[in-house]
């Protein structure tokens, strides 16, 4: 008797949560079928993980999700700013910071903007948009175990519901399923870093007089550090829905059950400094924050995203959007070599561009988190490093990857933000207008194949050609755009934009720009042979040597 093969779906994701259903997202919109596994029954309920950064929102607004994702935001879209106080019955407190765009800055850089959106509001929407792009989304489903070969991966799941398994086929394995990932421990891969920093206990709760104490002081968090109840007070609604973050001290034999809700109710009365405060404890989640990365990212055929390979503090929001970004680095590469435009070397460079980023975003983590005294770490002395927010989020570079010409011996994070364009380093945005006069950024034209920017005189016309020749030679979806204000422009720039000089290069050379908006190349002026530069180019690139 001849036993069924199993069904084979190109792309298994284990993980439904921001990471997973990201991936999803980036998948299906390069048209990758998949499949995507998560235990759980449903999305997250606890309002965490709020904070999503520039570049994420970048990402998402390619993908075309940006604008649902603002809608589910609306509520908190007025909140900035990080507030510290002894408490909020007292003085003003000191804002750690008061605006996440001072003077409106960030719309020279991006064509985006921070969102504050809460995982259980996220999520949601990224389930459905992934659903409608053609993901094959099932919860309620576990992976038991699973076994790789040359030729892909055999996966065993489990129906938590009718407890039946079957067995399904894949070319690879995506593991997003956390930091206690199950399939990073049957790899056996280890971490490093410094471990456990603190712990907390995340208690939602109803307080409907507390909006009048807070008054019209829109935070995004308030870290209220009064010595005998400290802690951080997040809003949920403004209104009458809150989390607060109180301090839990393992070490010290405290236990979840000590948390009861009268100790809570207690703890956030005296930590907003309102002794009468009505308080309903609607629920409690206990979390960790950790430094962790993984030693590796992939094993084989099955690759780790998210907190399966980092851990970082909350601090800054650094650890989901790492994540995110680690989804999208890896969807485009999957897409270039199951399509066969792509070597399977390229997807040896995921680890390569991904973990330094992780380790040092994470360690700007800590160092965040102990510049803001957050409520429950105890730093080591020293202090780390003191890089901003926004040059952690959009200025890290690949220096080892698919990338060429890059600076071996400079940082991942340097140490400030500069807009201008570097191999290894995120394409800068500039708003152009298209044939059909729609204004859009430069950034909206990355996404599905290889993209050369060249100028719009005869030397762009001649990169032109070059790019039609090139993509043909290889089968390798290949455009070439020209911008500037002349005729041959396809992207007419702005008044007083350069774009030569914000991609380091001249008005005579060109610059290739990754699916994922990363530059990969780029040539300072006009080559001799450029049809043999741009292969030789993206035959490494690609790993199709």
């Amino acid at each position: 008797m001849t036993s069924t093969p199993a069904p084979h779906v190109p792309v298994l994701v284990v993980g439904g949560s921001l990471v997973g259903l990201s991936t999803s997202v980036f998948l299906g919109r390069l048209g990758v079928r998949h499949l995507l596994v998560e235990k759980h029954s449903g999305t997250s309920g606890h309002p965490r993980g709020r904070g999503n950064n520039l570049r994420t929102m970048e990402l998402f607004r390619v993908a075309g999700v940006e604008p649902l994702i603002r809608d589910a935001a609306r509520v908190l879209a007025d909140n900035h700013g990080i507030l510290q106080a002894a408490s909020l019955a007292g003085e003003e407190g000191e804002w750690l910071f008061k605006d996440m765009d001072p003077g409106r800055a960030l719309g020279r850089i991006s064509p985006s903007g921070w969102c504050l959106c809460s995982q259980n509001d996220l999520e949601p929407v990224l389930l459905r948009y992934a659903t409608q792009l053609g993901g094959d989304i099932r919860f309620g489903t576990e992976l038991v175990s699973f076994e790789q070969d040359d030729e892909g991966v055999t996966a065993v799941l489990l129906d938590r519901d009718t407890g039946r398994r079957r067995n399904v086929r894949t070319d690879y394995l995506v593991a997003a399923d956390g930091p206690r990932s199950g399939v990073r421990e049957r790899l056996g891969v280890g971490q490093s870093g410094s471990g456990e920093l603190f712990a907390n206990v995340s208690v939602t709760f109803r307080a409907k007089r507390l909006a009048d104490t807070v008054g019209e002081r829109r935070f995004i968090a308030c870290y209220l550090t009064g010595g005998a109840a400290e802690g951080v007070l997040l809003p949920v609604d403004n209104r009458e829905h809150w989390v607060f973050h109180a301090p839990w001290r393992p070490q010290d034999g405290e236990t979840l059950e000590d948390f009861t809700d009268e100790r809570c109710a207690a703890h956030i009365r005296a930590a907003v400094g309102v002794p009468d405060l009505e308080v309903e404890i609607t629920g409690k989640a206990p979390w960790r924050a950790a430094e962790r990365v993984a030693d590796r990212y992939a094993h084989g055929r099955v690759l780790l995203a998210g907190d399966a390979v980092h851990e970082m503090s909350p601090t800054g929001a650094f650890g989901s959007n790492t994540g995110i970004q680690d989804a999208h680095n890896l969807a485009w590469k999957l897409a270039a070599v199951l399509d066969g435009w792509a070597g399977r070397g390229l997807l040896e460079t995921y680890e390569r561009e991904r973990r330094p980023v992780a380790v040092a975003t994470a360690e700007r983590a800590s160092a965040r988190s102990a510049e803001h005294s957050h409520p429950g770490y105890a730093p080591p002395p020293g202090g780390g490093p003191r890089k901003g927010v926004m040059v952690v989020a959009l200025g890290y570079r690949y220096q080892d990857g698919a990338v060429l010409g890059t600076d071996p011996s400079a940082p991942v994070v340097p140490e400030e933000f500069r807009p201008v364009g570097v191999p290894g380093g995120r394409a800068p945005h500039l708003w152009v207008t298209d044939a059909d006069g729609e204004r859009r950024s430069t950034l909206d034209a990355y996404e599905r194949g290889m993209t050369l920017l060249a100028g719009d005189g005869e030397a762009g016309e001649r990169w032109r050609k070059t790019a039609d020749a090139v993509a043909a030679r290889l089968g390798v979806p290949l455009v070439c755009l020209r911008l500037g204000s002349g005729p041959g422009a396809d992207l007419v720039t702005e008044q007083d934009a350069d774009w030569a000089a914000s991609h380091g290069t001249t008005p005579e050379g060109a610059v290739l720009v990754r699916p994922d908006g990363f530059i990969a190349w780029r040539s300072s002026g006009a080559v001799p042979d450029p049809e043999s530069e741009l292969t030789e180019v993206l035959r490494a690139l690609l790993r199709l040597i």
